[in-house]
């Protein structure tokens, strides 16, 4: 389990030390946001992009843009997916049932000199009700849902694969390359434009 700045402490819902009986390290890291909750079964991936090189120095877009890749690969397996406003996230958009909201990925970023940090969680397979120890990033009037729950039957033995290659089409269609110039060092040497060519060409991913 994660804590990010935002942490507050009404958002766990089991003390410490039943945490700790139930196996559950607690991380205090420097991403924005609350508490979630990291366990085999979510694609987590931290994008590192340099914003500021890209011309795209806005951390409210990159949120928005991380949102839409989430979103575009969720459509390439099957779920329809949303964004609701003031509330950072990928949410399923089923007009059917759309209350509570179904949150199905989450999105926590830290960014030092426009260089971006951390991330998102996909859940893909793993148990929603594990998220039952705590307030997901502090919103209480939504429930955590997976691929594979929002599936069944459809997901498949091959899901993790097929989110993972979703996920990394996405993020290179959302992100494309975009030509980088790096700046000389002041000794005059080129080391310091050892960087790629290319600034957030693509998303690091893993399983």
């Amino acid at each position: 389990m994660t804590l990010g700045r935002g942490f507050r402490p009404s958002s766990l819902l089991a003390s410490r030390d039943e945490l700790a009986r139930r196996g559950i390290a607690l991380c205090e890291v420097a991403r924005g946001g609350d508490a979630t909750y990291h366990a085999p079964g979510q694609l987590v991936g931290y994008p590192i992009l340099d914003l500021a090189a890209r011309g795209e120095p806005d951390v409210h877009r990159y949120l928005r843009r991380l949102e839409a890749a989430l979103g575009r690969a969720l459509a390439a397996l099957g779920v329809a997916a949303r964004a609701i406003p003031g509330k950072t996230g990928v949410f399923v958009d089923d007009p059917i049932r759309p209350q509570p909201a179904r949150k199905i990925a989450s999105i926590g970023v830290a960014v030092r000199g426009w260089v971006t940090l951390h991330g998102f969680a996909l859940n893909v397979s793993l148990d929603p009700s594990q998220f039952s120890v705590i307030v997901p990033c502090g919103l209480a009037d939504v429930e955590m849902t997976s691929v594979a729950r929002e599936l069944g039957a459809r997901a498949g033995a091959d899901l993790a694969a097929r989110a993972l290659d979703a996920v990394e089409a996405a993020f290179l269609a959302e992100f494309a390359a975009v030509p980088y110039h790096a700046p000389a060092c002041p000794d005059g040497s080129s080391r310091c434009g050892a960087r790629s060519a290319s600034a957030g060409s693509s998303a690091s991913t893993s399983r």
